[in-house]
């Protein structure tokens, strides 16, 4: 009795030493170096804008964001990449400071050089004094179909081409697309429905889940003959469950389908929640993956 009481309390005491630890290392993730602004790197320089749509979302205004590389020259068209909930991708200070770490990559010559496209969800003015404008995030982002593509090669490219003087790759493996949660499964539509534009997907905890159908993607790509697509999955087992879905869940099945036939795929799952911080703290290592 005595040996199995002092069993007892070893195990006790082995669980009560490990447990705070356990609870503060999840969602723990640190931005590196590749993160920060490091001395003798060119630095790219941003511009931004506002955009009304005339075409697929008519009304639809949003604010955008354009990345110039310091090593644009204009001599030739430049990679693309473009960003869904653009301000959070943009932000030099915040958890994924795309153009920091954009500066650093291209510096080191581990990803073309590329111009960032950060474009933030529409919203359609109020039609009347005293009403609320409409958000229209949603509506872009997690529905399937081409409606979003079409309006990023019929509106956005063209826009940027054109009032910001730059020149635009048409090479579709120079061409990249990249969103978190909603913006993560607009993402991989915009490439799915149109493989011959855009090639390369990143998703950080995409919501492959039922708000607008998205549940079926999985499903989809185990029987639809293979595109030429290259895709990074970002996702933790802390992520949303809710009415539209298991988060966890989905982009498991998602990796899963990938992986049986035979993608370009690679999926890093973690610990932590519906954010960034997972995301941006391996957005170095998805950035030179991607582009390799």
């Amino acid at each position: 009795m005595k040996t199995m009481r002092l069993i007892r309390l070893a195990v006790a005491c082995a669980l009560f030493t490990a447990l705070p630890h356990a609870v503060f290392a999840a969602d723990d993730y640190q931005l590196g170096p590749d993160s920060m602004v490091q001395e003798g790197v060119p630095q790219g320089k941003i511009v931004e804008g506002k955009h009304t749509s005339e075409k697929v979302f008519p009304g639809a205004v949003r604010n955008y964001s354009i990345y110039i590389p310091a090593q644009y020259d204009g001599s030739s068209p430049a990679a693309v990449m473009v960003f869904q909930d653009g301000g959070s991708y943009v932000n030099k200070t915040g958890q994924f400071r795309v153009p920091v770490v954009f500066d650093n990559l291209i510096h080191k010559k581990q990803m073309p050089v590329t111009i960032g496209i950060f474009l933030n969800p529409g919203v359609i003015p109020a039609a009347k004094q005293g009403e609320q404008a409409r958000n229209n995030r949603s509506f872009e982002y997690d529905s399937l179909g081409d409606q979003y593509t079409r309006f990023l090669l019929e509106e956005i490219l063209p826009m940027v081409a054109k009032e910001h003087q730059l020149k635009l790759t048409d090479d579709p493996n120079q061409r990249a697309i990249c969103g978190i949660s909603s913006g993560g499964i607009c993402a991989f539509t915009v490439a799915w429905e149109r493989p011959d534009q855009f090639r390369k997907v990143l998703s950080h905890v995409g919501s492959f889940t039922n708000i607008r159908g998205g549940h079926v993607i999985h499903a989809v790509i185990r029987k639809t003959e293979n595109k030429p697509l290259r895709i990074f999955l970002q996702d933790g087992s802390g992520d949303l469950d809710n009415l539209h879905g298991n988060w966890p869940l989905a982009n498991q099945e998602m990796a899963a389908a990938l992986k049986f036939k035979g993608y370009d795929y690679k999926f890093e799952f973690g610990d932590g929640g519906h954010n960034g911080k997972h995301g941006g703290a391996i957005l170095p290592d998805s950035l030179r993956w991607l582009w390799r």
